[in-house]
């Protein structure tokens, strides 16, 4: 996908030949408030509205922001490892599987062998970019299709998953340095943090660096980029890897969280993950894949399916309805809108 054009803004004082005065300071606020920008943003607040109305004596108190927050910084995390690979042009099914390894990794390893909380976690990255590097060696050397290629990737994932933690949750042994970092600081989960810090980075090297716009563009066009002397090959593996690094640590996240090492714990976290990298190609900088607009989109899901859950306590396929449904939305706006750059030429 590529960057939509933008207009350049009329130098101040600048007026027409007619002798119009130009965009107004309102105006050009407008603009840059639009709604097809920040539609995500005002969506969130109406339902904010909605449910604190609706249900105010459990949706409007501060112990249910904490969960919201909570819960959704692993979602975070890990969409943003989706968007990465979305943003080079790949999907990478295999973030959950990756997700969920990292989380028997870091609880079996202190657990059962007594290591390190520092070597467990780094143990725990580090295999997830070797699964990053093989996922890259089947798209780009064996030229799989990334979609078949990922998606056998996770089940072979659940096999290792299984065989490092036998099938079993951790629920003990883990170093209580270690869970101290999942506690909540000055009042806010110490994970929204995690994912605040993993947000910024992405952002600015995607946003701000020549590896960045080099990915973007290898991601919109591989043929143009690599006459260009783009290396394609090589930032696909970056991206991988990359994904592969984010999903390791938000299994990691995870299980700072809970205090416990879930047995396959990532895999529910694989549409969640899609559906906020897709709605959020619509966000900010609609038209193409972006770490700010994955955000968004993120919360936007959250507050959605938060508030029904606590609506209707006894309707468990709730989230299930509201991430599937959003998901066809969001893919279903993205390729409209793809279709309509390419009209306008």
């Amino acid at each position: 996908m590529t960057a939509p054009s933008t207009a350049a803004a009329p130098s101040k004082g600048s007026g027409s030949v007619s002798g119009g005065s130009g965009p107004s300071a309102g105006s050009r606020i407008l603009q840059k408030l639009a709604i097809d920008r920040f539609s995500g943003v005002y969506i969130i607040v109406v339902l904010v509205v909605i449910f604190c109305l609706w249900i105010p004596q459990t949706f409007a108190t501060q112990a249910n922001l904490r969960v919201l927050l909570a819960s959704q910084a692993i979602t975070g995390i890990i969409a943003l490892a989706a968007t990465v690979c979305l943003i080079s042009g790949v999907f990478d099914l295999s973030i959950g599987g990756t997700m969920s390894l990292s989380i028997s990794m870091v609880g079996v390893l202190q657990a059962t062998g007594g290591v390190n909380p520092v070597v467990a976690v780094v143990i725990s990255l580090a295999a997830g970019a070797v699964v990053g590097c093989i996922n890259a060696v089947v798209v780009t050397r064996f030229g799989i299709d990334p979609v078949i290629g990922t998606l056998a990737m996770s089940a072979v994932l659940a096999a290792v998953s299984w065989w490092v933690a036998h099938g079993e949750t951790v629920l003990y042994g883990l170093s209580p340095t270690f869970v101290s970092f999942g506690d909540i600081v000055l009042g806010i989960p110490a994970p929204i943090i995690y994912l605040a810090v993993i947000a910024v980075v992405a952002w600015y090297i995607l946003e701000h660096t020549p590896a960045g716009r080099y990915l973007y563009a290898a991601g919109a066009n591989p043929v143009a980029a690599r006459l260009s002397g783009v290396n394609v090959t090589k930032l696909t593996w970056g991206a991988l890897i990359s994904s592969g690094v984010l999903a390791s640590a938000a299994g990691i996240a995870l299980t700072l969280q809970l205090g416990t090492a879930p047995f396959a714990g990532g895999v529910s976290y694989l549409l969640p993950a899609y559906a906020a990298a897709f709605l959020g190609s619509t966000q900010i900088e609609p038209g193409r894949f972006n770490v700010a607009g994955t955000v968004v989109s993120m919360f936007i899901v959250a507050v959605a399916v938060r508030g029904l859950q606590l609506r209707l306590p006894d309707a468990p396929w709730i989230a299930d309805l509201v991430q599937g449904v959003i998901l066809l939305l969001a893919v279903g706006f993205a390729v409209w809108a793809r279709r309509r750059r390419i009209a306008r030429g």
